[in-house]
């Protein structure tokens, strides 16, 4: 199943964004092995899923990289495979013995993938960072918030997940194609401040066009009254966003304010406008909108906790939302008509399949017992 069957990838566990690109790929049908740290691996493996939601879809084995038997597996691992995942700080995985030069010496045609928030160079490569860092560096944080108020962090959306891991799976998938028509394997350098930087190149176009101001004053920030959040009757929210003429004079004539002589995109009516819709929406609940607005072209929908969300009639037709070893979380994305993608398993706990995955990917018996003898396996 899924359209990545038959593709396989090597990931060195890791936290974030680059077990987000690995469960990405496992989604969408590849093999991705995860090596664990052989200190994690637990004598008798947990009766329930890890739960770790990022890890899905994998097969886990447990190796201690500094031992050099552990390093030497890892290597025969990659010969077998078409990608490697890791996410160390530059230079870690070198002395590790499993960088990309002794990688690809073992597999010509490997695709080493390398997530990192600064990238492998730059004056800020061996800093430690968070995602919050990166897509400050980026322009991203400073272009979220209302006017007058500071920056607001959009959680570890832009950075670790947008930036970062999506960028990081697609690079594997573009190195891996190309791989096939070339032989040749390379490595993929992927950054968390160039994949936020890279999300936001609308707002960049907008401010050289000179249609993009400061914070919290333009089309998209909360700057117009129209496309904004409001709180409802209850204390819930809706989200507003009717942009385009036609889906505004809806919105308008729904929510029912009156707007005679106001001109939508009139910037010196917004404060008026703002404070009109801000009661107009306090005055009913947000069940009560729901009714009103839902199925019309007013650009709305309510605001939803990660509760409500698997709940909400629209998610469970689209399925949106999946229940995996107990666990709700959000299904595999894109949808595809011949090849559907699915999740494979829940979460392993580390070191699961260790003895499984060396012998599918190639390890006889008598290997297994010396790596685990040694004390390179778990």
């Amino acid at each position: 199943m899924g359209p990545l069957k038959g593709i396989r990838v090597v990931e060195i566990a890791g936290i974030g964004p680059g077990p987000f690109a690995a469960m990405m790929l496992a989604d969408l049908g590849a093999d991705v092995v995860r090596v664990d740290r052989a200190d994690r691996v637990r004598d008798e493996v947990p009766a329930t899923p890890h739960p770790d939601l990022l890890n899905r879809g994998r097969r886990s084995l447990g190796i201690d990289l500094k031992n050099p038997d552990g390093a030497e597996a890892v290597l025969k691992l990659v010969e077998g495979a078409d990608g490697l995942i890791e996410g160390f700080r530059p230079g870690v995985a070198e002395r590790l013995g499993i960088g990309p030069d002794a990688c690809l010496a073992r597999n010509p045609k490997l695709v080493y993938g390398r997530m990192t928030g600064w990238g492998q160079d730059g004056p800020y490569a061996s800093m430690a960072g968070h995602d919050i860092n990166y897509i400050a560096l980026s322009g991203v944080l400073g272009a979220i918030g209302r006017e007058g108020e500071a920056p607001v962090p959009p959680v570890n959306l832009a950075g670790d997940f947008g930036g970062g891991g999506m960028l990081l799976a697609l690079g594997m998938l573009a190195g891996m194609l190309e791989a096939r028509t070339s032989g040749q394997g390379q490595v993929v350098d992927a950054s968390m401040v160039e994949g936020s930087a890279l999300l936001i190149t609308m707002i960049y176009g907008m401010q050289a066009m000179g249609a993009w101001g400061p914070r919290g004053t333009n089309l998209l920030d909360t700057g117009a009254w129209f496309y904004d959040v409001y709180e409802c009757a209850d204390g819930e929210y809706i989200s507003l966003g009717s942009l385009e003429p036609q889906f505004f004079a809806e919105m308008v004539d729904k929510v029912g304010i009156d707007r005679d002589g106001i001109d939508q995109n009139d910037r010196s009516t917004w404060p008026e406008m703002r404070t009109r819709l801000t009661a107009a929406i306090k005055a009913k609940t947000r069940d009560e909108w729901c009714e009103i607005l839902d199925g019309s072209d007013a650009c709305f929908a309510p605001v939803l906790s990660l509760a409500e969300a698997p709940k909400h009639p629209h998610n469970i037709a689209r399925g949106t939302f999946v229940e995996v070893g107990g666990a709700v979380q959000p299904g595999p994305a894109p949808r595809f008509s011949r090849t559907p993608a699915q999740i494979a398993r829940p979460a392993p706990n580390p070191g699961q399949h260790t003895a499984e995955v060396l012998g599918d990917w190639g390890f006889a018996p008598a290997e297994v017992a010396a790596l685990r003898e040694s004390g390179a396996v778990r």
